[in-house]
């Protein structure tokens, strides 16, 4: 009879116990758009690694468009997140058009997230607001790099959402370092990790290289708006953007653009 009289509290005990450890509803797949279809480097075979890196996440739901121009707040709508990898490379035929323009401004700054993704520094030479917004800018005498090759990311803020928990130092494999862009006035932007360009390594510089180096910024974000930019420098080509430290960098950066926080481990 004890047992008997036991088993409602057991019962009220178990369910409880187990409902406790029911796994929270899950958050809302963050709504991404990759605008591409133009860039010298080699973006037929980067966007479906950056979808698929995203998608892989469980975080990101991703489409790719291959013609934003034209485009206007309707096409933005319904997403969080931009990913440009787009560069027009002096080719004025290949710039948005002022509707599609204010349409990408608007959507950052209305409080939804853009990255910056790799040779998308080099977009849209002329156009001062999209350097506002970028922050750095790969630009005529400014903006180089040596030959790809190994070097380490070293962070330099701990502390921000995208690079807290994270090594200080990371290795990224045969990348392009890139150095000497055209940067907004200082405090434009938050620099989160730098790389060493050794100079050394330039075996025909175009631009000025004084000293043996200089610690160049890699990742950095941006305040637009109500919205946030994530820079990522690295990247160059597919190799490049499946290395464990792009990977880990560039979600995070996206996560944390669209949505001001950062839940990937």
């Amino acid at each position: 009879m004890r047992l008997i009289a036991t088993l409602p509290a057991l019962t009220l005990v178990l369910t409880t116990g187990l409902l406790s450890q029911a796994p929270a509803p899950s958050a809302p797949k963050i709504r991404t758009l990759i605008i591409s279809g133009q860039n010298p480097h080699d973006w037929r075979t980067v966007n479906p690694l950056l979808r698929k890196t995203l998608e892989d996440t469980g975080r990101f739901e991703v489409r790719i468009t291959e013609e934003f121009r034209g485009a206007g707040p309707e096409t933005l709508a319904d997403y969080d997140l931009v990913v440009l990898n787009y560069a027009d490379w002096h080719k004025p035929g290949l710039r948005f058009g002022d509707r599609a323009d204010a349409a990408l401004l608007d959507f950052v700054k209305s409080g939804k997230g853009l990255v910056l993704y790799h040779f998308s520094a080099a977009a849209f030479d002329g156009w001062t607001e999209f350097e506002k917004l970028s922050g750095g800018n790969w630009r005529p005498g400014a903006g180089q790099h040596s030959a790809a090759h190994d070097f380490t990311v070293e962070i330099k803020d701990p502390n921000h959402p995208i690079t807290r928990g994270l090594p200080t130092t990371l290795p990224q494999a045969h990348d392009e370092l890139y150095s000497n862009l055209k940067w907004q006035p200082e405090g434009c932007c938050h620099i989160l990790a730098t790389a060493w360009d050794d100079h050394s390594l330039y075996k025909n510089p175009q631009q000025p290289i004084p000293g043996p180096g200089k610690a160049e910024p890699m990742l950095w974000t941006i305040d637009y708006g109500k919205g946030r930019v994530y820079a990522d420098m690295l990247g160059h080509d597919g190799p490049a953007v499946q290395t464990p430290t792009f990977i880990k960098l560039f979600t995070r950066g996206a996560e944390w653009a669209a949505t001001g926080i950062v839940t990937l481990p």
